[in-house]
C-alpha cells in the first residue's frame, strides 16, 4: 500500500496549540472534510468517538492514531498534526502525553483490509525513533509530507532486507514471540516492530508472531518453536493455540511494554532460560504455560467470551423470528404463520431454536474454551445441553461451561500419555472424559441444585408487579445507560437475556425502551439550547435520534465525554423512569435487536397490544423529557457560572 497516497499536504498540521483531545480530532476531522475525503462530519466524528470508547488509540512515545470506519468516509485517507507542546489522550497504562497523532478515516467497505494494512504499515514506519523525532519537528506541510514519503521507501526496503536476514540466520539465540491486543491492530504491530528492532540490536534472532484482527499473521513455525530459547507473550488476551509454546521458558507482559523496553524484556527472559532451559521432547498436548490471572478476572474473562458467541445467535434468532412476526401481523397471515412446514412456520422455527436451543449451549462452550482452550469445546456444548435438558437455562449454561472449562483443565494436566498416542488423546479420551464428568455434573449434582435456583429465579420474577416490577426496571435503567455500552450496560444486557432465556421477557422490554433516552436526550437539548452546546455536540445530535430508534446507545459518547457528570447525570434521571414505567406496566418483550420495531413485538400486554406499545415508546420519550429538560438546567448553570465554556 503506497501510503503517500492516502494522504496530501493539506491535509497536515504544523504545531497546532491544541489543548484536548476532542480539539485536534475536531481540526483534523474538518481537514478531511475540506478534502472530500469524507461527506458528513458528525457521523464520522461518532464513529471515532466511538472507537475511542472501545480501548485507547495513544501507542506511548508520544504518537496517537485514532481512526474512525464510516459510511460517510468516501475514500480511504488519513490527516496528521504535530502539537505545539503535547495533550493528554487516554493509554492503556493510563493518560499519555502525546505530539504527533494521526487521524485515519477508513470506509466501513473496508474495515478488515484498508484499515488493518494502514494502520500495520503507519506504525511499522513510526516506530523508529529519530523518524518520529523528525516528522514532530518538521517546519512546514511540505517537509513533513516528504520525511514520511522517505521513511515509508526506507522501512519498506528494510523489512525485505530483514526477511531476508530471518530465513538466513543460524544465530545461536532464537527468542519466539506473541504479540496481541484487545483491538487486534495498532499496539499488536508496534510491540511487534520493537521486539525485533531490539533483537537486531542485541544479535538475538527475534521472530513475532501477531495475533490481530486478521486472526494469526506470521505464524511461528514447528522449527522455530523446536530451536527456540525463550518465549515473550506480549498481550492483554488470551493467547491463540498457546500448546505450542509448552516447555519454553516464557515470561508474559503487557502489550505496551515492548514499547518501552523491548531490550529488556528479552535480556529477561534470555536470563530466566539461563536458569530454566526449556523442557526436552515438548509436545503439542504438554501442559499449557500458566499465565497467571486472578479468579476474578478469569471468571470473568469466561463469562464475557461465552456471550460474545452467544450475541450473533441471539440477533440472527430475534430477527428472523421479528421479520417473520411482522410479515404475518402486516399481511395478516395468521394462519400460514400456525401451519407446520409453510415457510414463515419454518422462519419462526429457525429464529426460535436459534433463541431456545442453541443459545445455552453456545454460551456454555465458549465459556469452558476460554478456561481450557478447544479440548473444552465438546464438554462444553454437553454441559450446556444438559442445561437444557434439566431446564437450569441461562444460569445453568454459565455454571455448565465453569464446570466443563475447570475439569478440562484438571484433566489435559493429569492425564498424559506418550506422544504416539496423541491423536487418540486429543480426539477420543480428552472429549468422552471431559463429556462425561461435566455431563454427569450437570444431570445429577449441580444441575439440579441450579435449575431449582433458576426456577426461583425466574417465578420470582414473574411475580414481580406494582412496587417491585416498578423496583426493577429502575435499577435496569440506571445500569443501561451509565456507562452506555460499558461493562454495566453489558452486566444489565446479560442479566435481562439469561431472564429472556427462562420465558421472563419483562427485563427485555424494560433495558429495550431504555436505550433510546439517551439518544433522544442529545438530540432533544442541543435541538432547544443550542447555546448551551459547543458546536460538534449540536452536530452530534442531528443525528443520534436515528440510533436510538435502532436501540443504539453509543450515539450519546462524544457529549458524555464531554461533560461526564451532569451529562450521565440526566441519563440517569430519565432512564430510572422509563425503566420504572415499563416495569410497573408489565409489559414483555422476547425478540432482541428489533430496535423501534419491538414495539409491534410486544408480549404479554395485560393492557392490549395498542396500549403497551404506546406505553413502552411513551416511557422512552417520557424519560428522554426528564433527561432534556434536566441536562438543559444543568448546563445553564455550569455555563453562567464559568464552569462549563461552550
Amino acid at each position: 500500500m503506497n501510503l503517500s497516497a492516502l494522504t496530501n499536504q493539506d491535509l497536515i498540521l504544523i504545531k497546532s496549540p491544541f489543548k484536548t483531545r476532542d480539539e485536534a480530532i475536531n481540526a483534523l476531522i474538518d481537514k478531511l472534510y475540506q478534502q472530500g475525503k469524507i461527506s458528513d462530519k458528525t457521523e464520522f466524528l461518532n464513529a471515532v468517538m466511538q472507537r475511542e470508547s472501545e480501548g485507547p488509540t495513544a501507542l506511548g512515545e508520544g504518537l496517537a492514531i485514532p481512526h474512525g470506519k464510516s459510511l460517510s468516509v468516501k475514500e480511504a485517507a488519513f490527516a496528521v498534526a504535530t502539537i505545539e507542546g503535547s495533550i493528554d489522550w487516554e493509554g492503556i497504562d493510563g493518560d499519555e502525553s502525546v505530539n504527533l497523532v494521526f487521524l485515519l478515516a477508513i470506509p466501513s467497505a473496508e474495515a478488515g483490509t484498508t484499515h488493518i494494512q494502514l494502520l500495520t504499515q503507519l506504525t511499522t514506519a513510526l516506530v523508529d525513533d529519530d523518524t518520529r523525532e523528525a516528522i514532530v519537528q518538521a517546519v512546514s506541510p511540505a517537509n513533513l509530507f516528504e520525511l514520511l514519503s522517505q521513511n515509508i521507501a526506507k522501512q519498506s526496503e528494510e523489512s525485505t532486507q530483514t526477511e531476508s536476514l530471518v530465513q538466513n540466520d543460524s544465530s545461536e539465540l532464537t527468542v519466539v514471540c506473541v504479540t496481541a491486543c484487545p483491538a487486534g491492530i495498532a499496539h499488536t504491530y508496534m510491540a511487534a516492530e520493537y521486539l525485533e528492532k531490539a533483537g537486531k540490536k542485541l544479535g538475538i534472532r527475534v521472530v513475532v508472531e501477531k495475533q490481530g484482527a486478521n486472526g494469526i499473521e506470521g505464524r511461528i513455525s514447528n522449527q522455530d518453536l523446536q530451536n527456540a530459547t525463550a518465549c515473550i507473550f506480549a498481550a492483554e488476551v488470551a493467547i491463540k493455540e498457546v500448546e505450542r509454546f509448552a516447555g519454553i521458558p516464557t515470561i508474559k507482559v503487557p502489550v505496551a511494554e515492548p514499547i518501552k523496553r523491548a531490550e529488556s524484556i528479552i535480556q529477561e527472559v534470555i536470563e530466566k532460560a539461563k536458569h530454566n532451559p526449556r523442557q526436552a521432547n515438548v509436545t503439542e498436548t504438554s501442559t499449557p504455560v500458566e499465565q497467571k490471572v486472578s479468579v476474578k478476572t478469569e471468571l470473568k474473562q469466561a463469562l464475557l467470551s461465552g456471550i460474545s458467541f452467544a450475541v450473533p445467535l441471539i440477533v440472527a434468532g430475534g430477527t428472523v423470528l421479528a421479520v417473520a412476526v411482522l410479515i404475518t401481523q402486516i399481511f395478516g397471515l395468521q394462519e400460514v404463520y400456525e401451519t407446520e412446514n409453510s415457510w414463515l412456520w419454518l422462519y419462526r422455527k429457525l429464529g426460535g431454536n436459534l433463541l431456545g436451543v442453541l443459545m445455552v449451549p453456545v454460551l456454555s462452550a465458549y465459556t469452558a474454551y476460554s478456561l481450557a482452550d478447544k479440548p473444552a469445546l465438546g464438554p462444553g456444548f454437553a454441559a450446556g445441553v444438559a442445561a437444557n435438558l434439566i431446564g437450569s437455562g441461562f444460569l445453568g449454561g454459565v455454571v455448565g461451561g465453569l464446570i466443563a472449562g475447570y475439569v478440562m483443565r484438571y484433566v489435559k494436566k493429569h492425564i498424559r500419555l506418550s506422544p504416539t498416542f496423541n491423536g487418540f488423546l486429543s480426539f477420543y479420551l480428552y472429549p468422552v472424559i471431559g463429556t462425561l464428568i461435566a455431563g454427569s455434573l450437570m444431570l445429577f449434582v449441580v444441575g439440579k441444585p441450579v435449575a431449582l435456583i433458576n426456577t426461583g429465579l425466574t417465578t420470582w420474577l414473574n411475580s414481580l408487579s406494582g412496587s417491585n416490577a416498578l423496583l426493577l426496571g429502575l435499577i435496569i435503567g440506571c445500569f443501561v445507560s451509565f456507562d452506555l455500552g460499558g461493562p454495566v450496560n453489558k452486566a444489565a444486557y446479560a442479566f435481562c437475556l439469561g431472564a429472556m432465556a427462562n420465558g421472563v421477557y419483562g427485563p427485555y422490554a424494560i433495558f429495550a425502551s431504555v436505550k433510546m433516552v439517551s439518544a433522544f436526550t442529545v438530540t432533544a437539548s442541543t435541538m432547544i439550547a443550542p447555546r448551551l452546546f459547543k458546536d460538534f455536540e449540536i452536530e452530534t445530535g442531528k443525528s443520534t435520534w436515528l440510533l436510538g430508534l435502532a436501540g443504539i446507545t453509543e450515539g450519546a459518547i462524544p457529549m458524555a465525554i464531554e461533560d461526564p457528570i451532569r451529562v450521565i447525570g440526566s441519563f440517569l434521571l430519565g432512564s430510572a423512569v422509563t425503566g420504572a414505567l415499563v416495569g410497573w406496566a408489565s409489559i414483555g418483550l422476547s425478540t432482541p435487536g428489533a430496535g423501534i420495531f419491538s414495539m409491534f413485538l410486544l408480549t404479554d400486554n395485560p393492557l392490549g397490544a395498542f396500549a403497551s406499545a404506546g406505553i413502552w415508546f411513551g416511557a422512552a420519550l417520557l424519560g428522554a423529557l426528564i433527561s432534556t429538560i434536566t441536562l438543559i438546567a444543568w448546563r445553564k448553570q455550569a455555563v453562567s457560572s464559568g464552569k462549563f465554556a461552550v
